[in-house]
């Protein structure tokens, strides 16, 4: 709804402040934690884990409550953790995995690993022992600091085949009492406040520059074997420097348009192991002096987010849509309710699609505010200036929804080669269902050899693969010379393997993967990405993937909402079976599914249609190995999960064809 000052992308390239530099991470915390000393740095809630810093070195938290450590207090923890890091035998350039879930330990021990002159590799906690094995042996890891017990074990189990002279547990932990290679955090930091000696620990800074390796990221591997990403300082700092000139409190932004200052809190809850999360989340707030919050985990989000009341927090469009489902769940408590809230939501969408409301669209908003969008807000806190969301497409109906209520979402693309933030909507002109232009210093074009005719008759700017330059890119992947060149024309363009569409003012939008597209037997080819979107908002269907090629038709797989079905059930007088398999295969189920899935049809060309789906039972998640940690679907795993579901599918084409 914002109006856009015609000179804000001139300002952002020229705008500089305290928070934009060249030096290196542990040389930005430094200087902001000095800068911003008495501001309170991380939030951390009680009464979750059996922290073993709680023992003495940081207050205990009240149970389901925050306390803070400001930032002289977390620069403290760090420096201490660096020269306990060294004190443990890390040199300069070693290796260090961080096996460890998003808390406050996970941000002060990456800072003082790469204070240290370490590099930080980074393992999921959903990671099997196979997978821990390959993300510590693949890039040599000289030491691993690990989560508790649990994680612990699953360390030991394979510990044989790795080359590693100290573990560390954050948390408090029984047994190996005959180990002296393993430690628990608070030792790490008791023997690094007895030896921190400042000329050191200043060395060790000036070792590092800005081009030595910092992080090595293994991408989530939604096909083959993960690659470590090299991501050097000057490709973390670059990316947080471009992000503080878009979102920065920059002197041209009018009032009313929000940006990202030292008052600011956030919600941190994705994994920090995901390099969206270290950098928006973590590093750029830092640097820029706001307080992170971390939540209890991805499912206590809603309890947290009450308590803490941020400013911003930074997510992935499944949890967008879990909230949106939150919302409704909470309308259908009864028909008044639910009348109100679809009403509501189309008064959302009009306002925010609308350029100039007139006075009869501002009275009807002014009425759902006070009915609806307050209590939602509320909900969120109360404080919300703006989302991000990036790590994957989001549902442009999604986003209009939220920017209608109040509750702007701001989204970005980036990749993990790209430190990772390309693009991201400003704060002066959002639009939804782009990903905003590219961030300054950031140069793209795109690759229109490798679009079909039917995808640029589509598209209304240029279409291709988008290609990038700039100082947030990778050099390549660890010990993959030929994954590296492969990633990389011949003059040095990233191939980020996104087909992308350029608006003729430079906004960016998201069409699909490029090795996703679906090629149908009779040669047509189909994006699955905004088919999947359709159901973004959906009632009905709780997950969705498209499937298709090399085949006939275009089908999919649902996840369905079982609590929507038991309230459609009820109110019609349904018997449903007890067992969710034979829910869903019951033919008035799948008919009250099959009523939402014309009404997607309808939005797409006869052969993108979804002619056939299955049902199933469960929820995809990173846990059972069928979403990535950063919640997006591993196709290949739910291809050979339901590959019995597939089967039928495709063994009804003839009559589907037919039928067609």
């Amino acid at each position: 709804m914002a109006s856009i000052d015609a000179d804000w992308r001139q300002a952002e390239e020229q705008y500089t402040d305290e928070v934009i530099g060249d030096d290196t991470i542990p040389r930005m915390f430094e200087a902001a934690a000095s800068r911003y000393a008495n501001n309170e740095a991380q939030w951390y809630k009680g009464g979750i884990y059996d922290r073993s810093l709680a023992d003495g070195i940081v207050p205990e938290a009240p149970n389901g409550q925050y306390a803070a450590l400001t930032y002289a207090e977390m620069q403290n923890v760090v420096q201490n953790l660096a020269t306990g890091f060294r004190e443990l035998g890390l040199e300069t350039g070693d290796r260090v995995g961080l096996f460890a879930g998003t808390r406050m330990e996970w941000a002060q021990c990456d800072l003082g690993i790469l204070s240290a002159g370490g590099v930080v590799t980074t393992v999921y906690t959903e990671s099997s022992p196979r997978q821990v094995r390959y993300l510590l042996d693949d890039p040599d890891a000289d030491g691993v600091v690990v989560e508790n017990e649990e994680l612990l074990e699953r360390v030991l189990s394979v510990e044989d085949d790795l080359d590693l002279e100290f573990i560390v547990v954050v948390d408090q932990y029984e047994g190996h009492e005959d180990r002296d290679d393993i430690h628990s955090l608070a030792d790490v930091y008791r023997m690094g406040d007895e030896a921190f000696d400042v000329d050191a620990y200043e060395g060790w800074l000036s070792e590092r520059s800005l081009d030595d390796l910092a992080s090595l990221i293994y991408t989530s591997g939604t096909t083959g074997q993960p690659k470590g990403v090299q991501l050097t300082h000057r490709n973390f700092r670059a990316n947080v420097n471009q992000c503080r000139k878009r979102f920065g409190p920059r002197p041209d932004k009018a009032d009313g348009v929000p940006s990202l200052d030292d008052s600011d809190r956030s919600l941190s809850f994705l994994p920090l192991a995901h390099v969206f999360e270290r950098l928006a989340g973590n590093f750029l707030m830092f640097a820029s002096g706001a307080t992170v919050a971390y939540a209890e985990s991805a499912q206590t989000v809603s309890e947290d987010i009450k308590l803490v009341r941020p400013t911003v927090a930074t997510s992935v469009p499944r949890v967008y849509e879990r909230i949106f489902d939150s919302m409704r769940e909470q309308a259908a408590e009864s028909d008044f309710k639910e009348r109100i809230f679809n009403w509501a939501l189309g008064v959302a969408r009009d306002y925010s699609t609308t350029a100039s409301p007139g006075i009869g669209l501002r009275t009807k908003h002014a009425l759902a505010d006070r009915l609806v969008f307050s209590s939602v807000k509320e909900q969120m806190g109360g404080n919300i200036d703006f989302f991000v969301s990036g790590g994957g497409s989001l549902s442009k109906r999604l986003a209009e929804l939220f920017d209608g209520m109040g509750l702007p979402i701001l989204e970005g693309y980036g990749l993990t080669e790209t430190s990772p933030v390309v693009s991201t909507n400003p704060p002066e002109d959002p639009r939804p269902g782009t990903l905003g232009p590219p961030l300054v210093g950031i140069e793209t074009k795109l690759d229109g050899g490798v679009v079909t005719e039917d995808q640029r008759r589509k598209a209304t700017g240029a279409i291709g693969e988008l290609l990038v330059k700039g100082a947030n890119v990778t050099q390549g992947y660890w010990n993959r010379p030929e994954a590296t060149e492969d990633a990389f024309t011949e003059d040095g363009w990233f191939r980020t393997g996104d087909i992308i569409e350029q608006t003729s003012d430079g906004y960016l939008v998201y069409h699909d993967r490029l090795k996703q597209i679906l090629v149908l037997d009779t040669g047509k080819n189909v994006a699955p990405g905004p088919i999947e979107d359709g159901f973004a908002t959906s009632e009905r269907v709780d997950q969705v993937m498209v499937m298709g090629d090399d085949q006939k038709f275009i089908s999919a797989l649902f996840v369905p909402n079982f609590e929507a079905i038991q309230r459609w059930a009820d109110a019609n007088d349904v018997a449903l079976p007890s067992d969710q398999w034979a829910i869903c295969r019951h033919d008035e189920v799948r008919a009250w599914v099959q009523a939402e899935v014309d009404e997607v049809n309808r939005q797409f060309e006869k052969h993108e249609q979804i002619k056939a789906f299955r049902l199933v039972p469960e929820e995809w998640t990173p846990e059972n190995d069928l979403l990535t940690p950063s919640m997006k679907l591993k196709r290949r795993n739910i291809l050979d999960r339901y590959d019995e579901e597939i089967e039928a599918i495709y063994g009804e084409q003839d009559r589907v064809a037919a039928d067609d």
